[in-house]
């Protein structure tokens, strides 16, 4: 018969240190090309957010809402949904469509 304690000699399990995320380097001013880029590209994207300028461009996230409200006022993007922590911009159709 085995004795009783047989599950007391088992490794402790170890747990990982975690993850670490690399810190990113995204751009806090426009130059030209990430200007050209945001004109050109961001017209063509059907769903638009701060995360997605972000992403795609990769500019800090306050630069993104600034570009953002800066095409609304030219009139390239169309505000869907205006609330304090999220607003989502759709492209904008052409009237005569």
């Amino acid at each position: 018969m085995a004795p009783a304690n047989t599950g007391a000699k088992k490794q402790k399990k170890k747990w990982s240190k975690g993850k670490v995320k690399d810190k990113s380097q995204h751009a806090v001013i426009l130059d030209k090309a990430i200007s050209d880029k945001l004109y050109k590209d961001v017209q063509s994207y059907r769903l638009i957010t701060v995360a997605t300028l972000v992403d795609r461009l990769k500019i800090n996230g306050s630069l993104a809402r600034r570009c953002l409200a800066d095409l609304e006022e030219k009139g390239q993007i169309k505000k869907v949904v205006g609330h304090s922590k999220l607003s989502i911009y759709t492209r904008a159709v052409a009237a005569a469509e």
